[in-house]
């Protein structure tokens, strides 16, 4: 059955006056065009969460096929402890951190809505699917940690982490970036910063550079895999030992998996917080994270052809590098895709692919060990995407994401005549309190953890593979490399730990026996 339209409903609720039933046909469009376009709103939201949230399997992949064969099982788990551990932490605090202020002053977190619980007002989905939004963009900083830590690193301490990262790191951050109430938002209930404000379309620095810090801090904590750059006595090597990952094919798969859910983590910033639908912002979006993630793949790809001919005489084209590439043009254009020209975006993939090479190259200087190079991918590139916007946002992108393009970019600012970079300051003040608040606190967090031994992994639990120590011993899981010595000193020092276990159980016990006596027992404990 059709529903009646607004002229027949104008009738039934007896407008007769000729303008009064012009008024009331015209209200009731208004309706339900509102109505329309908060559906649109709502359907588009949980489309472009859903995108996001399958990067997550992009990031599986990638992790799963960097590491060895012995490892793959920990570091697939780890990668759902994070979708698991963000979901409960971004519901119970992270959200109303975020994004819960009413108040119409700045303010450094925000302080209701914990566990949605204000959400009750909500008839039409909105906020609701806004929140899926969010936290699907948290649980994605918080992974990029994962693929740096792999191999070494104790499966308590990584979901402790996953928890305290999206339930108030990343929270605080997204709070002054990006919730009107921040003192770094462009879109601020007071003047903005500078009178603009830092502009972070899709979360260059909220979401990359805040996970990529983390990640910085927790491997110069952690330290490198055994063997990677130095001995067994401790010296320095030469050359750093390369540990391959054990399938390029799923590295592959990852790095694709990323590119196609990149298009939801872009596009659907369009949407923001007010839930104002952006087409043109969008489409831009998308054809400028296209052209920034081809430009730094092939960047990256021939520039290390160039650099392994003239230092071996034989080019290489490496794989890992193209792929790497691409992800960080990707993570570069995210800050900007919305309010740049795609000239300008081919710019910005170029360069982030430069930008990659140069910071693995510094990585390995520093005996910094990424096994999957996230650091460079996500934090050095992303530093890159937000300094990019000071530069090269265009006054029809500002005009259209802002509505106002009194400060643009510094390169439209000279073709101006004007020296303006305010934009370029803010982004530069914007960096600075996202690598300094995250430090901040979780530079203390893990040396906590590392001080009650919560961190690193057992040395010959590192070498047999965690999927051996954590997962069930099996051989098979060993793969090749571990000796038969090995494996038989890990069996000595298991048996240990179970007689030492058994003997303090049996210690507890002749205790409780004689506490009993004490007290005046006369139960006998068999």
């Amino acid at each position: 059955m059709s529903q009646p339209n607004p002229y027949d409903i104008c009738l039934l609720n007896g407008y007769i006056d000729h303008d009064e039933l012009l008024q009331c046909v015209a209200a009731e469009f208004q309706q339900t065009q509102e109505i329309l376009i908060s559906t649109t709103n709502v359907f588009f939201l949980i489309y472009a969460a859903s995108l996001v949230f399958f990067m997550q399997t992009g990031f599986a992949m990638i992790c799963s096929g960097c590491v060895r064969k012995n490892n793959v099982q920990n570091t697939m788990l780890k990668n759902l402890l994070d979708v698991c551990g963000s979901a409960l932490a971004y519901f119970s605090v992270g959200y109303a951190f975020s994004f819960g202020d009413d108040r119409d002053e700045k303010t450094f977190v925000g302080n209701k809505n914990f566990f949605l619980t204000d959400l009750g007002h909500d008839t039409t989905g909105g906020s609701y699917s806004i929140w899926l939004f969010h936290f699907a963009f948290a649980a994605t900083s918080a992974t990029i940690v994962a693929g740096t830590l792999a191999e070494r690193c104790q499966m308590r301490a990584y979901l402790m982490y996953s928890m305290i990262l999206t339930g108030f790191v990343y929270p605080v951050v997204a709070h002054n970036i990006w919730s009107p109430n921040g003192f770094l938002s462009c879109k601020s209930v007071g003047d903005p910063l500078f009178g603009i404000g830092m502009i972070d379309f899709a979360g260059s620095g909220v979401v990359h550079v805040t996970g990529g810090s983390t990640a910085l801090v927790a491997t110069f904590l952690l330290g490198p895999r055994r063997g990677r750059f130095y001995d067994e006595k401790g010296e320095r090597l030469e050359e750093p030992k390369s540990f391959p990952g054990h399938s390029k094919s799923l590295q592959m798969l990852g790095t694709l998996i990323l590119w196609f859910g990149w298009y939801g983590f872009n596009a659907g910033s369009a949407v923001d917080i007010e839930s104002d639908l952006k087409p043109l912002v969008t489409a831009i979006a998308t054809v400028n994270t296209t052209l920034s993630g081809a430009a730094a793949g092939v960047t990256a790809l021939l520039v290390n052809v160039l650099y392994t001919e003239r230092m071996t005489g034989e080019a290489v084209y490496n794989l890992s590098t193209a792929m790497n590439g691409c992800l960080s043009g990707l993570a570069a254009i995210t800050a900007s895709c919305g309010v740049i020209e795609p000239w300008a975006a081919m710019v910005v993939g170029i360069v982030a692919g430069i930008v990659y090479l140069l910071a693995s190259a510094f990585l390995e200087r520093f005996c910094l060990d990424d096994a999957v190079n996230a650091i460079p991918v996500h934090c050095f590139s992303g530093i890159w995407g937000v300094i990019s916007v000071g530069l090269f946002a265009s006054p029809r992108g500002m005009h259209n994401f802002l509505g106002r393009a009194d400060h643009v970019g510094i390169f439209y600012s000279w073709s101006r005549g004007s020296g303006d970079a305010r934009l370029l300051a803010c982004q530069v003040v914007g960096l600075l309190f996202i690598i300094g608040w995250t430090t901040a606190i979780m530079y203390p967090f893990f040396i906590i953890l590392n001080y009650f031994g919560m961190f690193r992994a057992d040395s010959l639990e590192e070498i047999v593979g965690l999927d051996v120590s954590y997962h069930g011993f099996n051989r098979s899981y060993c793969g090749e490399g571990v000796s038969q010595e090995t494996l038989n000193q890990y069996d000595t020092e298991q048996a240990n730990k179970l007689t030492k276990q058994e003997f303090q159980r049996i210690a507890a016990h002749e205790e409780d026996i004689e506490e009993h006596m004490k007290s005046g027992g006369v139960d006998r404990v068999k």
